[in-house]
């Protein structure tokens, strides 16, 4: 399985981004696929998990700092995971990350990095005016 990034860039605060993380390898629908995420790193922080989808199950998990403004789903017929980011802040900015959990690890309602074992490169986020 890979995973590939896009969508980031520059937007001013209050503006609105989505990101795709395209996977190849696997069908989304498949049901050996688990879970799907994605986290997020600004410079001199930790990476944290910003949402996190299983995909037969539980409501997504999402970051409390983005609650109301960042929503997750699937495109299947285009094997994308989506996420749209709304109402974006200056604190929003970092690497956004996809990842997936092919092997049942991740354990939810949590949204942990180190349960999900294939990440795609990095795309971009700057809020800034």
């Amino acid at each position: 399985v890979q995973l590939q990034a896009s969508g980031g860039g520059l937007v001013q605060p209050g503006g609105s981004l989505r990101l795709s993380c395209l996977v190849s390898g696997m069908r989304l629908d498949s049901p050996d696929y688990y879970a799907i995420a994605w986290f997020r790193q600004a410079p001199g922080k930790e990476r944290e998990g910003v949402s996190c989808l299983r995909v037969r199950g539980y409501e997504p998990y999402y970051l409390d700092s983005v609650k109301g403004r960042f929503t997750i789903f699937r495109d299947n017929a285009k094997s994308t995971v989506i996420l749209q980011m709304n109402d974006l802040k200056p604190e929003d900015s970092a690497v956004y990350y996809c990842a997936t959990d092919l092997g049942f690890v991740a354990t939810f309602p949590n949204c942990l990095d180190y349960q999900y074992e294939t990440w795609g490169q990095g795309t971009q986020v700057t809020v800034s005016s």
